[in-house]
């Protein structure tokens, strides 16, 4: 679904990536993982056209979209939720939702207001609650339900379990699975292996720009001085 390919990016001066690689098969959950600062906000926010790429490849669904910009790149199909979430905090959680709202595309679950409330039912008992006035777990609902409304059909998270419980992140993961379930495709940032177990079918491990490890979780734990190499703090 999407192809990273010999990617190079940063910022001016600044490289980040470095002939960095990542696929993300279609219809699963792939972690990134490394240590902040590793590149992983920085292969998303490329993958997504909100960084030029200096080299490299990067195609989503068999389209190479490396040169488009992100309004091009949502209208292909993909789907991106920043790690600071990024929701309107003047607006209601349904307004928030209109905000997001593209046409149904073909072969993509078809999200709207009603079904995104039976996934997020805390969301559906506050449709008319402004974003400024929730809780970081609800407001990382809320990111999450906006980008849907897009109808991706994959979806990039950066760092969805940052800064939340241990009930909402049992509650996000859940959302992650469910959205497998529906056909999405998912990558998502993590630092957390823990974290990374719940949902994802394999991981790609990133350290100084450079992919180290990709491959299924059951490989990587049998590997637990690469696992400590790039993740032990």
């Amino acid at each position: 679904m999407l192809e990273l390919r010999r990617l190079n990016a940063g910022y001016g001066r600044a490289q980040v990536l470095f002939d960095f690689e990542l696929e993300l098969p279609a219809g699963e959950v792939v972690a990134l993982l490394g240590r902040n600062g590793a590149g992983k906000s920085t292969a998303l926010k490329t993958a997504m056209g909100l960084l030029q790429a200096v080299s490299g490849e990067i195609r989503f669904d068999n389209k190479n979209i490396k040169n488009l910009q992100p309004y091009q790149i949502a209208r292909l199909g993909m789907g991106y939720v920043p790690e600071d979430r990024r929701i309107f905090a003047d607006l209601t959680v349904a307004e928030n939702l209109e905000a997001g709202r593209q046409p149904p595309r073909a072969g993509a679950p078809h999200w709207t207001p009603q079904k995104l409330y039976a996934l997020f039912p805390n969301l559906g008992r506050m449709p008319e609650r402004r974003g400024g006035r929730m809780s970081g777990g609800e407001q990382q609902m809320l990111a999450i339900a906006r980008t849907l409304m897009g109808n991706p059909s994959a979806i990039l998270l950066d760092e969805p379990f940052e800064g939340l419980g241990p009930v909402i992140v049992e509650g996000v993961a859940t959302t992650i699975r469910e959205l497998k379930r529906e056909g999405l495709s998912v990558l998502l940032c993590e630092q957390n292996l823990r974290y990374a177990r719940l949902v994802a079918d394999r991981v790609c491990l990133i350290e100084k720009g450079r992919a180290h490890y990709a491959g299924s979780l059951a490989s990587l734990d049998a590997e637990p001085g690469l696992r400590d190499r790039y993740l032990a703090v």
